[in-house]
């Protein structure tokens, strides 16, 4: 069975386009004039082993802030979308990982039921000349909303002996978590028997 999804969000905003293979191989073209945004969006696809698509033009005239909210909702869409009726899937995920003195853990539930919390300290207020660090938290509650599905991250470790959190390392290892947790969540189960993992029959 094919799990796969093309999600079109149009507004006078923003103009957006995303194809996502929740089973593909890591492949992605990432394209949003965010380039940091590009960056951790390549993580998903390629720490998630999904193939991905995005094209995104936005008034970054303005900000990015419409930019990486649409593209974040567009691609929680896909998710919701390629997912169907989530019949044989894991359901469940969770990964922690480290990135030099920084370390995340992620968890999601597939349940159909948005819920996001994330808890991450304060951090320098840009990465890059366009990415502000205050959206990282906008992007995993528009892609959580979306997606229909309730994720947890959780910033454990990030303090640099005599210094400040490193920003980049911060967002990169939450992109990195939630990528690794998505990929087993999405997982076919082979013990599911093509059953829908819950007792109340849907998702």
């Amino acid at each position: 069975m094919s799990r796969t999804a093309r999600v079109e969000r149009i507004t006078k905003e923003t103009k957006v386009l995303v194809e996502i293979d929740l089973d593909g191989t890591g492949r992605a073209e990432i394209g949003t004039g965010v380039g940091f945004y590009d960056h951790m969006l390549h993580q998903i696809a390629r720490h998630g082993g999904f193939d991905l698509t995005v094209r995104t033009v936005g008034d970054l005239e303005i900000d990015a802030h419409h930019t990486m909210e649409d593209t974040a909702l567009a691609l929680g869409a896909a998710f919701d979308q390629a997912l169907g009726d989530k019949a044989g899937i894991r359901r469940y995920g969770s990964a922690t990982v480290p990135m030099d003195e920084v370390l995340v853990r992620a968890a999601v539930d597939l349940s159909g039921r948005p819920y996001v919390v994330h808890d991450e300290p304060v951090l320098a207020p840009y990465i890059g000349p366009v990415y502000p660090t205050s959206m990282t938290r906008h992007i995993w509650e528009s892609f959580g909303q979306a997606a229909r599905i309730t994720l947890h991250v959780d910033v454990l470790r990030a303090a640099r002996p005599g210094g400040h959190p490193d920003a980049h390392h911060v967002v990169e290892a939450q992109f990195k978590a939630v990528s690794r947790a998505l990929r087993e969540a999405t997982a076919v189960d082979p013990r599911a028997a093509g059953a829908i993992p819950s007792t109340k029959g849907a998702l």
